[in-house]
Parts: structure tokens; sequence; C-alpha cells
């Protein structure tokens, strides 16, 4: 994604980044006009400051407008990413498997290959916890809107495809397609209603107790598909990553 204001945000980052790629809505596939751009990715810190007494930055966050674009930019120091890829976290995975990728290494490559391994069943519980936070932001909010309805649906349905095939997939229609005949045919409507209209598009006409309904529906049809899926119990993948992370500190980093 070769996005010039992004690229941007890759040149003047303070540590050197082992990848950068675009999360949210934009990844998820209801980017409205106005919606921000979620750049996500790994900083690697200097070895000369590991070993020294500065502050190493675990985060490095920053929001602001960059010639009328909202970016709203998270990085994580590779050890801590890593470590997060360790607590079966779908969050972190799906920026690691981002398709939008601003910035590459070859050592980014490498980390999707050994993070194979931090997809297991117990990923199911971060996909039904987000369910849960957007769901309760979608019914506190009056008028509903439908982005956080967006989101109950996307991520419930990733962590279904996930639990099936394996894949890292954020993208909601593409994983509503892979439904087959029980797809959703709600689905594009709605995703046209927010990616022609505004981040703060509302649900006119809706019946909520349709959507709530379908909200149970689709969080046991989560729990089931975890129940019978192959994926492993357990996350496997440190041994590699720690190998990976000695490597990166000393070939990644300029003064090394």
């Amino acid at each position: 994604m070769k996005e010039p204001r992004l690229l941007a945000e890759v040149r003047e980052h303070p540590y050197p980044l082992l990848f950068a790629t675009v999360s949210g809505a934009h990844l998820y596939g209801f980017a409205s006009p106005d919606s921000d751009f979620d750049l996500r990715g790994v900083h690697v810190t200097p070895m000369v400051v590991l070993t020294g007494l500065q502050r190493v930055d675990d985060t490095v966050k920053r929001s602001h407008m960059r010639d009328g674009m909202e970016v709203d930019l998270v990085t994580h120091e590779a050890r801590k990413f890593f470590r997060l890829l360790l607590g079966d976290n779908g969050y972190v995975l799906e920026q690691l498997f981002s398709p939008l990728v601003v910035h590459t290494t070859a050592m980014h490559d490498e980390l999707k290959a050994v993070a194979r391994g931090c997809v297991t069943r117990p990923c199911v519980r971060h996909y039904l916890g987000f369910s849960v936070n957007q769901w309760l932001l979608f019914n506190e909010e009056s008028p509903r809107r439908l982005k956080p309805l967006l989101y109950t649906f996307r991520v419930l349905l990733s962590g279904i495809h996930l639990m099936r095939t394996g894949e890292v997939n954020a993208n909601l229609q593409s994983c509503n397609e892979a439904l087959g005949r029980a797809k959703l045919p709600y689905i594009d409507e709605i995703v046209a209603r927010k990616v022609n209209g505004t981040e703060g598009v509302t649900l006119t006409g809706g019946d909520v107790s349709f959507y709530e309904s379908e909200y149970a529906r689709l969080r046991a049809m989560l729990v089931a598909e975890s129940e019978r899926s192959t994926l492993p119990l357990l996350n496997d993948a440190a041994p590699a990553l720690s190998d990976l992370l000695f490597r990166i500190r000393t070939r990644f980093t300029p003064d090394t």
C-alpha cells in the first residue's frame, strides 16, 4: 500500500520498523470517506538503547492529521509484540497478516511463518471478548451507530473463519462469503451504508431485536466452531520467536 502519507509515517518513525500495516475499518472492508487510517506495526529498539540507561519505548503512539488524512499510529517493540503473539491474541495476528502492507522486511516474512504456531483454538477468547465490547458499545449509544454493529459482526465472522480454516482474515465480506449458503444476507447492505456514509452513520429502520438474535446466534456458532476446530490447543511458537528476536537484535538494528 503505497499511500505517500503513510510512507512518510514510516520514514519519520523514531525507530526502525520490522513492518507496518493498515488495520481498522480499511482492513475490515467498511471504511467510510472520513475514516482514519490505523497504522500498526513493530519497531526494533537499537542495542545501544537496550544496553544503556535510556528509556525503552515498548509502545509508540501518535494520532494526528497529515495533509488532510487522519492517522492513528501504534507500534510495539519487537519483544512486546512477540509476547502478545504468545497470548493467543487475534488482534496482533490480524495486524501481522494484514494484506495492506505499507512497509515490510525479510524478517516480517519470517515472523509470519513463525506466527503460524500462534494460531490456536484459545484465540477464540479474543474474538468472543471483542464482540462483547462492541455489542455493548452498539447498545449504549443513541441513536445506534452502524460502526460498532459492523465491528461486532466482523469479529465474530473472523473468529468463525479462523476456527474453521486456520486462516487469519479480518475482512468482513470475505469471511461472510466463505460461509457459503450460510452467509448473512444483510451484511452487504449495511456495509454499503457505512462505506457510502460517514463514521457516524446510524441505524435507521433497523430491527434491533433481529440483530440481537443474530449476535447471540453467531456467538453460539463461534463457540461451536472452536469446540470442533482442529487447531492446536497450545501455542508452540516461543522457541522460534525467541530465536528470531535474537537475530533481529543482532542483524536488524543498524548499530550492531
